[in-house]
């Protein structure tokens, strides 16, 4: 049995891994608009990620005989008028997100809590690759963004992104 504490915050975390998903589609549909297909192609890549997040959480919760209460999800709060605009939104939801896991994870060391924090260690991983590339698409739309011939490279470059699912065995 999970503390009730550490269980709360895990259940919490499928809703906003799902927000995460909602949030990527609204950036993809916001580049789809815009014509660039491929940075809309790498934001439903990664709206694909996020709710196998969300699965995982879930599924972790469940096979650890817990009850898991799925909450709505709130529609996506950002604004999007430029392409930079959806880059640093992203980068900062994914920082968010991590401080999330942070906490999680500070929850479950407390009460000694060992199988959640190596469930944890994967998302720990995980996060640092998100805000790793969320940091490399913001330089390289600042290197290339204004040039359209390289706006066109770049846009091609998202668009060979395919989805893997995440190798987590629970």
């Amino acid at each position: 049995m999970l503390n009730p504490n550490v269980h709360q915050l895990l259940n919490s975390q499928i809703n906003k891994e799902f927000y995460s998903a909602y949030l990527y589609l609204e950036i993809s549909n916001y580049f789809e608009e815009r014509g660039l297909d491929g940075f809309a192609n790498w934001y439903k890549v990664q709206a694909q990620e996020e709710r196998d997040h969300a699965m995982l959480f879930y599924t972790y919760l469940q096979n650890n005989n817990e009850k898991v209460t799925l909450e709505a999800i709130d529609k996506p709060d950002v604004t999007l008028e430029k392409d930079m605009d959806a880059l640093t939104a992203s980068l900062n939801h994914e920082l968010y997100v991590t401080s999330l896991i942070n906490d999680i994870y500070a929850a479950a060391y407390e009460v000694k809590d060992f199988r959640t924090m190596q469930f944890l260690d994967w998302f720990v991983k995980e996060q640092g690759e998100e805000e790793e590339n969320a940091n490399d698409l913001i330089s390289k739309m600042e290197l290339f963004g204004s040039d359209p011939k390289s706006l066109y490279m770049l846009n091609q470059e998202l668009g060979t992104r395919v989805y893997t699912a995440p190798t987590l065995v629970l």
